[in-house]
């Protein structure tokens, strides 16, 4: 039997196809947040990038993983743009945490944190979220996202905190100014992928005492506000998914060390740790 699984942040998705628990084929298309598309804004995008790579495939089931589907409503309005592609499948749709959880935990206890362009957490007992950390988004929260730490670079250098050195790489870098900065947060659309952008030059610009110092608070942010909040914490390991965790994994470890927390492990992706769970 062959299923679908997707796993969408705001980004992108990563959708593939699995047969006898082996990847068949992959295919990345911008995120689905209903935060951000309406269903036929959602059903274009999959029908345009998604299906032409799939269609050869027959599908029994699909299971979505994705942001914003904390909510009945939200996760209905994904499943009935996808029932409209494929109207015969049995589709289950489940908010990113779970999929994280699953990747990471599979049938075992832990802590689950997602850290990409947004972030989240939760305490998985191995069958469901049992408890979960508020999630703000990325206006109010979303401590330790790319998000938050690509706030934090357009901070340092709208406030004229950087050095000449970082003032330079980051002019040289975006060709942007005040101005198009503020346009791009304030009036033009997805402002929180805009934002997550810039975490790429704290990776670019790695040992310099200002980057680290944004790296380790932002991150320092979500141990804080997240981690510490569960009991469970020092006694399970704790589990990372996201690029921004993978990407500043040296970071997360220390963290780990000075909280005195086990850390488990840290994948970029988690596709394929939900191959293994639904396999």
């Amino acid at each position: 039997m062959a299923i679908l699984i997707a796993d969408s942040g705001s980004t992108k998705c990563e959708w593939c196809v699995v047969d006898k628990g082996k990847i068949k084929k992959t295919v990345f298309t911008l995120g689905i947040s209903p935060y951000f598309l309406d269903s036929q804004q959602i059903e274009e995008l999959v029908r345009r990038d998604l299906y032409p790579g799939i269609h050869r495939f027959k599908i029994d089931a699909i299971f979505f993983y994705g942001t914003g589907c904390k909510s009945i409503e939200n996760r209905k309005m994904i499943q009935k743009s996808l029932q409209r592609i494929f109207p015969v499948i049995d589709i289950v749709v489940d908010i990113d945490l779970l999929g994280a959880a699953r990747a990471v935990c599979l049938d075992q206890k832990g802590i689950a944190c997602i850290l990409g362009t947004g972030s989240n957490s939760c305490y998985f007992n191995g069958k469901k979220i049992v408890k979960n950390s508020p999630g703000l988004g990325y206006v109010l929260g979303d401590e330790g996202s790319g998000s938050y730490l690509g706030k934090k670079v357009i901070q340092y250098y709208l406030y004229k905190t950087f050095d000449e050195e970082l003032k330079f790489r980051f002019e040289d870098k975006y060709k942007m100014n005040e101005v198009d900065i503020l346009d791009h947060v304030y009036k033009q659309p997805l402002p929180n992928r805009f934002l997550a952008g810039f975490a790429l030059f704290l990776a670019e610009n790695r040992g310099h005492f200002m980057v680290e110092n944004i790296i380790e608070d932002g991150l320092n942010d979500f141990f804080f506000h997240h981690i510490c909040k569960y009991n469970e914490s020092w006694k399970l390991p704790i589990h990372f998914v996201g690029g921004v965790a993978f990407g500043f994994r040296d970071v997360i470890l220390e963290l780990c060390s000075s909280y005195e927390l086990e850390a488990g492990t840290i994948l970029q992706h988690p596709m394929e740790g939900l191959v293994k769970y639904h396999s």
